[in-house]
């Protein structure tokens, strides 16, 4: 009997649906993100299955057989009933080319399931099909590679040689769990490259409003400045009184220093007229108009204020979001390594148990 555990032959990325039991028509989402869907191939029983783990439960347990069927209903969904677990599967792709991956993967371990069947039907021996069709996205395992010209070293009488009952399904029960974990870790490494597009895209979102912020401030204080200027100028003019000039009378020769005195008495009194008349209403537009400009040149003072604490803000938002994204990168390359680790102790675990499975008397 093989000792040869079930092992993935091909794995992708889709959103799992299952039709709804009460209406039999609308489909009920397996989860808000997209799960890793794999084919298995159990070398013991000589059947395919699919599965997808979604947490710590299956939510795809399909046990594929040669008169199922997968429809492609769009270009990125497919589905197929399984009637022994009385449901419908839907699958959404992220594209066409992922769906038509899965379709063709389909048929090919439904023929294979088909002539296993036949070959189990007719009594004659049993091949795993599974070593013809090509992997992909998850590597073959090495205890099945071992499979071939010297296949005769994993096979022993079940009289003579085989383990007991008890050691074959713990066997079985050990090999089983290290292929679900498999699934497992590569599920939580995608999750984690989900999360790290995300803050990516946050990141460049904040970059952005950053970049506007900046722009506003610069248009605000140039605005501030041009106002500043228009104090001064406003002021320079209340400065300067607008003395009107008199008329020039021509001196004569002859004219006395008295009739000088009394012409300037005359003009400094026409003076203080205009001034009394003219003076106070400008003197007050003008005041109006400086007191008014200056309380622009405060509200925008104060705008600016507001400007460059958000800035700030957003700059201190900024400087997190690259520090959560450096964390984000730090997390996915341990969980990188770690995946790594678990895969090499799992291919140590495999080649272990083969050993063992092969020594066993």
């Amino acid at each position: 009997m093989s000792t040869a555990r079930e092992q993935p032959i091909f794995s992708t990325r889709a959103h799992v649906f299952q039709i709804d039991p009460a209406t039999k028509r609308n489909w009920i989402p397996a989860g808000k993100h997209a799960l890793t869907v794999s084919y298995f191939y159990d070398a013991t029983r000589n059947v395919y299955r699919i599965i997808s783990i979604g947490g710590a439960k299956a939510i795809i347990n399909s046990t594929v057989t040669p008169n199922m069927t997968f429809t492609k209903t769009s270009q990125k969904f497919g589905q197929w009933a399984d009637s022994r677990a009385n449901t419908v599967y839907g699958l959404g792709f992220a594209s066409e080319q992922h769906l038509t991956q899965f379709a063709e993967k389909f048929q090919e371990v439904k023929e294979a399931a088909r002539l296993a069947r036949e070959k189990s039907q007719d009594g004659g021996e049993l091949t795993s099909p599974a070593l013809g069709l090509a992997s992909h996205q998850v590597p073959p395992s090495p205890l099945v590679s071992a499979n071939g010209p010297g296949e005769e070293k994993l096979f022993r009488s079940q009289s003579a040689d085989a383990p007991g009952p008890t050691e074959r399904e713990r066997l079985k029960k050990m090999l089983s769990e290290g292929s679900v974990g498999e699934v497992q870790w590569e599920a939580e490494f995608f999750a984690l490259q989900d999360s790290n597009n995300k803050l990516a895209g946050a990141l460049r979102e904040a970059n952005a409003a950053a970049a506007q912020w900046r722009q506003q401030l610069e248009a605000q204080r140039a605005e501030a400045e041009r106002l500043r200027q228009r104090v001064a100028e406003l002021e320079a003019q209340a400065a300067s009184e607008v003395t009107p000039t008199g008329e020039k009378e021509g001196l004569g020769q002859g004219q006395s220093l008295e009739q000088l005195e009394a012409l300037v008495q005359t003009k400094d009194q026409e003076i203080q007229t205009l001034k009394s008349q003219t003076g106070g209403p400008r003197e007050a537009l003008e005041a109006a108009e400086r007191e008014e400009t200056q309380q622009k040149v405060q509200d925008l003072e104060t705008r600016n204020a507001e400007l460059e604490h958000q800035l700030r803000a957003m700059e201190r938002s900024l400087e997190e979001a690259r520090a959560e994204r450096e964390r984000a990168r730090a997390e996915v390359g341990r969980a990188a390594q770690l995946l790594d680790v678990r895969l090499f102790e799992l291919s140590e675990l495999r080649e272990g148990l083969a050993r063992l499975a092969e020594a066993a008397p």
